[in-house]
Parts: C-alpha cells; structure tokens; sequence
C-alpha cells in the first residue's frame, strides 16, 4: 500500500472491531470520547447474549462511530433458547447492529458443554448466511472444532475474535477467506505465536481489537481495558510485519470496512 493510499485509510481513524462498552465501569461515554480523542474512528461493540446485544445496539444507536452485534457466548451457549434466538433475530434487523455473534466454541473454560456450543455455533451461522451479516466467532482451545463447523456450513463471512492461533491456523483460516482479529495478548511476551501468526497473515485479513474491558496491553495489565488501546495493538502488529504504525492502521481500518460492511 503506498502513501496515497495509506493516507485517507488513516484518516478515517483506527477500528477497535471488538470491544464490550457494556462491560466498563460505569458510563460508558468517557471511554467512547476518549478512543475518539486517540484517533479510533469507529468501535464494535460485542454482545454476549440477548440482553447485552440490546444493550450494545442502544449505545450504537446513541454514540456516533459506535457498532453494535447481537450473539451469544460460548459460555453461555446453554441458555441459546427459543427465546434468545428470535431475541437475537429480531436486533439484526437494525442497521446498526453490523454482525452475528460472538459465538463459537470454547474448551479452556468450558462452561457450557461442547455440543451446546457447537449447536449454537451452527445457529448463528444460519443467521449469518440468512442476513448477510459477519459471523464473529470466538474459538480457544478448540481450532479443529471451530474450521469443522465453519467448513461444514459453509460461513464465508468470519471474523476470527481475539486470533488465538499460530501462523499455520493463520494461512489455513486466511485461505478461506475469514478475517484474523488481534487483541492486546499480541503484546505479552509469552505470546510470540500470536507475533509470528500477525506477521504470517496476508495483509488484507488482518484487524484489531481491545476485547475491552478485557486483555489490556502489556504496559497496562492489571487495569480495565479501553478502545483507545487498540493502538497499542497496532503498534504490535506493525513490529511483527516490519511496517509502520500508519500502514498497519491504514490497512486494518480498510479490512474492518470491508469485513464489516455496516460500518460505512
């Protein structure tokens, strides 16, 4: 990407492409300004099951720049009802809510069994196909779980959440076509898989999140994440690949526009 091209996609400002603002501490509008302020030009904000996917797409509807999702959790994947499914249906409805999810298949944790998981992975995947909408897709632990069902139903619109992978999972997932979502890990030393996975990945799917208030970068650990963090992660994708800081923000602020549609 050269200077010409690289300029307007700066401009546009950084793409925190998951974060969950209902999560934070209190009124969410400090942190919101202050990403504004740093130079984050448009947050996703992540629902984890019916009743924060309403409240993400209230704050998309009430904050400019901000984006709303509709899904629920892995962890939570046992209570993916009747109920919670029309819940779910009916926000994709609303422009501002620009994907499906998270959702997807976690077996560090475990917290809901394996087939529950799976189940509503499968679900949200529809939804996906049936919107047109994004699939943002959570996955720890559990790589060939994840690519069987994604395979199996055919999702060609993923985002990859919080990229937990090598660089082998990188190119394997790169080659379908999903996006690769880093979050501030990429910055903790013990993490050089995730360092060499960035440097690894074709440039057009790579993007950046906070996961906030979750996986603050390695100089903040130990506080409450922010979207204005998300530079940081910039910052570390650009060490991996040998660019600099405006070409990765550049490229990344593109890719989320192209990988999530809603947000132009």
């Amino acid at each position: 990407m050269d200077d010409d091209e690289v300029r307007p996609a700066v401009e546009m400002g950084a793409v925190d492409t998951h974060c969950h603002l209902f999560l934070l501490e209190g009124d969410p509008a400090p942190a919101i300004e202050a990403a504004r302020l740093s130079g984050v030009g448009r947050l996703v904000c992540v629902g984890i099951d019916a009743e924060s996917s309403l409240r993400s797409a209230e704050l998309a509807e009430s904050f400019r720049g901000v984006f709303a999702t509709a899904g629920v959790h892995p962890h939570t994947a046992s209570s993916f009802d009747a109920a919670a499914g029309n819940a779910i249906e009916e926000l994709l409805s609303n422009p501002q809510v620009v994907a499906v999810g998270e959702t997807g298949i976690d077996r560090y944790r475990m917290l809901s069994p394996v087939e529950d998981q799976e189940r509503a992975l499968r679900v949200h995947a529809a939804l996906s196909r049936e919107t047109g909408k994004p699939l943002v897709v959570h996955c720890r632990d559990a790589w060939p779980d994840v690519i069987r069902v994604l395979d199996d139903e055919r999702a060609d619109r993923v985002v990859l959440h919080c990229f937990s992978g090598d660089a082998r999972t990188a190119l394997a997932c790169a080659e379908r076509g999903w996006f690769l979502s880093f979050a501030g890990n990429v910055t903790y030393p013990a993490n050089g898989h995730l360092r060499e996975a960035a440097a690894a990945a074709p440039a057009e799917r790579i993007l950046v999140e906070t996961d906030s208030p979750f996986l603050a970068p390695q100089g903040l650990r130990g506080r409450d994440n922010e979207p204005a963090n998300v530079l940081f992660v910039v910052d570390a994708v650009a060490a991996a690949r040998g660019e600099s800081r405006d070409a990765v923000l550049g490229t990344t602020a593109r890719n989320a526009m192209a990988a999530f549609p809603g947000l132009r």
